[in-house]
């Protein structure tokens, strides 16, 4: 048993991929590369292994016969830091994806993301409906990314020392320091680039047309705008988390367990 965890949270050396404007992201890859594979994504404040792997996500699509490849959203993890919102937007971080695929050669996987890596997978399954058959969005925000943090708290927090008391802000900041390796200043410019780069929210009038599996906490505050992006899918469809919120839900073996099914379907 003491070995465990151990096992459990093991990682990969990274191997990193330059983007379009010179930033590296740093991937991981577990599996023979001739299984089906499925690209996993993180959410904010987090990275492929605390979204990921310390949840047992990647053990578990392994046992269930899968290729996983995970990538450290910029911003998050191994991949580069920068501090200047205009790096950051929806559609810069769903290009990285997209030459993360590229670069690995994949021409078919399958798409896991949990909050920004939803709403980026959001655009992902869109740009790519040829090589993404199958999708989970998890915690997919209806709005623009991190919309309730506030980040004149933040900066604030940043500059002054001056105590964030915001209770959800609260939580990012909780979350950010239990994560190594977060730069504080870099998930600022993170969350500033979402609403100065003209990022727009999910139009359901476009929605994904692949079918696609949307999961969210039933504690979590956007869970009816996460139930409506899935009915706007032709399909989707919608699973609740039971006694979950918004940064516990992805710990949940029932969010593991409906996805693997769901995945398992094609």
């Amino acid at each position: 048993m003491s070995d465990a965890l151990p096992q459990l949270t093991q990682m990969p050396d990274p191997q990193y991929v330059m983007v379009g404007d010179g930033h590296r992201i740093a991937t991981y890859s577990w599996g023979d590369d001739d299984l089906p594979t499925i690209v996993v994504v993180h959410g904010f404040a987090s990275s492929t292994k605390d979204n990921w792997v310390a949840t047992g996500w990647v053990r578990d699509l392994q046992r269930a016969g899968y290729r996983v490849l995970g990538l450290d959203q910029r911003g998050h993890g191994a991949s580069d830091k920068p501090h200047d919102p205009r790096d950051y937007s929806v559609r810069a971080l769903a290009s990285d994806v997209e030459a993360v695929l590229d670069t690995y050669l994949i021409d078919s996987a399958f798409y896991v993301g949990y909050s920004l890596g939803a709403r980026v997978g959001w655009e992902v399954v869109q740009d790519l409906p040829d090589r993404i058959g199958r999708a989970v969005l998890g915690g997919v925000p209806d709005g623009i990314p991190l919309a309730r943090l506030d980040i004149d708290q933040v900066r604030a927090l940043i500059e002054h020392g001056t105590e964030v008391t915001d209770r959800v802000t609260q939580n990012y900041i909780a979350l950010t320091e239990r994560v190594p390796g977060n730069d504080l200043r870099a998930l600022l410019a993170i969350a500033s680039g979402m609403r100065t780069s003209r990022t727009v929210d999910p139009d359901p009038a476009h929605a994904p047309s692949q079918p696609v599996l949307f999961a969210t906490g039933s504690l979590d505050a956007i869970i009816e705008g996460s139930k409506a992006l899935a009915a706007a899918c032709p399909q989707g469809r919608f699973v609740e988390i039971p006694g979950r919120h918004h940064f516990n839900a992805p710990g949940s073996r029932v969010f593991r367990e409906a996805a693997i099914a769901f995945l398992g379907e094609a």
